[in-house]
């Protein structure tokens, strides 16, 4: 048996991020993970805010020597390829937001991994949880079992679960419900010698349109290598009735005449992945004992780019909320509800924009005609910047589409506070 402060489940992001900080403030962390690094992982885009997560974590001066793509802008493509003209971060931020990077997770999440090492965290790769410790509806720790095969028991004052999309605590309480309104089907693979831009263009996002509300993403990354995945409805991916990724994947490039053109001449790589429905979230963000981060608590369409900022963010806003609950002896789940309010509220900021995205007859083009003073808000939410108060964007998205805002509880042992279908304005 070990024990400790904290052990983190998963060293992804919102788990190393966490550990970081938790360590580096002088809290014995233990950090569970059951790959090896540098392990694939998919998700490349960093946000213009990520950055204020960078440079706390240090990591600013490293990443601008790294050969990562630097990243100024994002840009859309219409389904007969005529593109929009880009949005330069530089027109809103200053040049401490105004560049971002895309990443090649395998590099990105290592780099994260090792600066929780440096900073003091015992790091415990291949080694996979099997079960929380549960006395009298407190969690205690975990059960685990290390590369040897050996059970491993961890005690600790608390558990942070950022396990990513296994949401390994979420599912095994019960708590994990599907997006009721994002039910998204991804596919995605990688390109050599694909078209790219040059000079500050290089690293662009683009988001591809094709019908049937469906998208592309196009991610520069180094060595000449191309992230391009699409997002749809399943019934609209699959309606030829074929199961062969690769066939599916190759008939919608040409739903997009600037895809199509920018992957002529490219030279396939590595295999096609998918996932299915993958918008989901947590009932509850925190129990006696307990508390999710990242994905775990919840994942979100890709459309805007947000998975690697909401993990950075919550490892961060869920270390904070524990080096207190620890300074204070009081880690109790009312201690957590504000780092539970301002994950979640900033997650249904987000979350609005990204239904708003995928209604019938909105555009954001259309928004902004609409309501101009307004323009700064879109950009600043997309940006990355969440949690800022956007009562009059969603009022004017409202006047032209539905929306609906996910409620989730900040507690397990709060009754009655749970609406999973979410309410509508």
């Amino acid at each position: 048996m070990i024990s400790c402060d904290v052990v983190i489940i998963g060293a992804g992001p919102s788990g190393s991020s966490a550990a970081a900080v938790l360590a580096e403030k002088g809290h014995k962390v233990i950090l569970v993970e059951r790959s090896k690094f540098p392990r694939y992982h998919v998700g490349e885009s960093l946000l213009p805010f990520n950055s204020k997560i960078l440079k706390r974590l240090g990591l600013l001066d490293k990443m601008r020597k790294s050969s990562f793509i630097k990243k100024h802008s994002v840009q859309f493509v219409d389904q007969e390829g005529i593109m929009s003209k880009p949005f330069y971060f530089n027109t809103r931020y200053p040049d401490e937001l105004a560049q971002t990077w895309q990443v090649e997770r395998s590099e990105f999440d290592n780099l994260l991994m090792q600066t929780a090492k440096q900073n003091g965290a015992l790091i415990m790769e291949e080694t996979k949880v099997v079960s929380l410790i549960e006395e009298n509806g407190k969690i205690l720790g975990l059960n685990a079992l290390n590369q040897k095969k050996e059970n491993v028991e961890i005690r600790a004052k608390i558990t942070l679960d950022c396990s990513g999309k296994e949401a390994f605590s979420a599912n095994r309480l019960g708590w994990r419900v599907k997006d009721p309104e994002l039910n998204k089907v991804a596919i995605w693979t990688y390109f050599e010698g694909a078209a790219r831009a040059s000079g500050v263009d290089e690293g662009a996002t683009t988001v591809a349109f094709i019908p049937e509300k469906g998208w592309f993403w196009h991610i520069p990354l180094q060595n000449n290598k191309t992230s391009v995945g699409v997002v749809a409805e399943g019934k609209y991916l699959f309606s030829s009735g074929k199961k062969d990724l690769s066939e599916i994947f190759n008939k919608l490039v040409k739903q997009n005449k600037w895809i199509e053109s920018n992957l002529k001449d490219a030279h396939h790589i590595g295999e096609y992945w998918v996932t299915n429905e993958y918008s989901n979230h947590s009932k509850y963000c925190s129990k006696q004992g307990l508390m999710l981060a990242g994905d775990a608590y919840c994942f979100l369409d890709p459309v805007f780019s947000s998975g690697l900022m909401l993990a950075l963010k919550s490892g961060l806003l869920a270390a904070d909320a524990i080096d207190l609950g620890l300074i204070e002896n009081d880690l109790t789940p009312a201690r957590f509800k504000s780092y539970a309010r301002t994950l979640r509220d900033g997650i249904n900021n987000m979350r609005i924009l990204v239904c708003a995205f995928y209604s019938e007859g909105f555009t954001f083009k259309a928004l902004i005609d609409r309501f101009p003073n307004l323009a700064g808000d879109v950009t600043d939410c997309l940006s990355g910047d969440i949690n800022k108060d956007y009562t009059s964007l969603h009022e004017a998205i409202a006047t032209m589409v539905q929306i609906c805002l996910l409620y989730t509880s900040d507690a397990a042992d709060e009754e009655d506070s749970v609406d999973l279908g979410g309410r509508r304005i």
